[in-house]
């Protein structure tokens, strides 16, 4: 609790939970830039300039001969006209604008209660800002892969623009639930198993963030089996056990698919324990969670066998910020009263 004060306390939780809902919709939108290809379309920083869009012909062929200078159009892209042009453009442009919206709708509010309650009580909440201009960088540094030797961003850089983004939320969520959810139950899992449960989530968002950036979605499309075999056809075992794995699309493939079953079996696991023990204060939680994983599982499986059709994939990663954000509550509520 931030304060005392009961009006303060509503209007920063009305502030967080609609930063919270901006954010989700920035990783969606984020997530279709992505997956329409456009995340190159824009090929210069325009960090203030570029919050409007382009206004006039002249304007859009400035940007569309830009584009032209990159590899991607060179090489896989030589036959786009203006209009199809203007498709991704506009992708990536609402892409930065949210973010240009999320910069402004975080520190506008954020200096506004740094009047109303003691600075010191509010730096995590400068934190979360420092975080979002951050992650301007980073998207920035992710774009800036892809416009000198290569067709699409790195998916290191990818990966990693896509965590702050959710840890920028689930800091949000964090301290929206701090306001407004008590954590007064009677029985608490050890913290240390939710926090891991956390933390196999967050590390299944980076390499999936790998599958999207190699577009490894759109091969194996088969299961439970990957070609022939559970294993993947092309590959050698051995190789799984070196660095260039993670950029090998068939081996990340196949991290991905087992990273969600033994994500699946710890649950199972989680589940059984709070049952066997009686802990009926985690009963509503815990449903929730498995609620989620089984849904995004089942998108999982399905954005495979339709090879990354966009609607799909745009849908598994939707769910993907309701399962971070019940295992966010999961945790929080096993978590000691501070």
């Amino acid at each position: 609790m931030y304060t005392t004060n009961t009006k303060i306390n509503n209007q920063l939780s009305i502030w967080l939970i609609a930063m919270f809902w901006i954010i989700s919709f920035m990783i969606i939108v984020g997530g279709l830039t992505r997956l329409t290809d456009s995340g190159l379309s824009i090929t210069e920083w325009e960090l203030f300039s570029g919050f409007f869009p382009p206004l006039n012909q002249n304007d859009w062929i400035v940007y569309f001969n830009l584009y032209k200078e990159i590899p991607e159009f060179k090489l896989q892209n030589y036959n786009m006209t203006m209009n199809e042009f203007k498709v991704i453009f506009w992708w990536e442009w609402a892409h930065r604008f949210l973010g240009r919206l999320i910069g402004l709708g975080f520190l506008i509010p954020l200096i506004y209660f740094s009047f109303k309650i003691k600075m010191i009580k509010l730096l995590n909440l400068y934190f979360i800002f420092l975080l979002i201009c951050f992650q301007g960088f980073i998207g920035w540094y992710m774009v800036r892969s892809g416009l000198i030797d290569r067709v699409d961003v790195s998916h290191f850089r990818l990966s990693m623009h896509l965590l702050i983004a959710f840890l920028i939320l689930s800091l949000i969520y964090w301290n929206y639930l701090k306001i407004n959810i008590s954590r007064n139950i009677t029985s608490k899992l050890n913290t240390f198993i939710p926090f891991l449960f956390l933390i196999l989530i967050f590390l299944q968002i980076s390499i999936g963030a790998f599958v999207s950036g190699m577009d490894a979605g759109k091969i194996y499309n088969s299961w439970p089996l990957m070609g022939n075999s559970y294993f993947p056809d092309d590959n050698n075992f051995n190789n799984l056990l070196k660095l260039s794995a993670l950029s090998d699309p068939s081996l990340v493939q196949f991290i991905h698919r087992n990273l969600a079953y033994l994500i699946g079996i710890f649950y199972i696991w989680i589940l059984y324990k709070i049952y066997r023990n009686k802990m009926y204060d985690l009963y509503k939680s815990i449903n929730y969670l498995g609620i989620f994983i089984i849904l995004q599982i089942i998108l999982g499986i399905f954005t495979i066998l339709y090879g990354a059709q966009i609607y799909i994939a745009s849908m598994h990663q939707i769910s993907s910020i309701f399962l971070v954000c019940t295992s966010i509550y999961f945790f929080y509520i096993n978590t000691k009263i501070n």
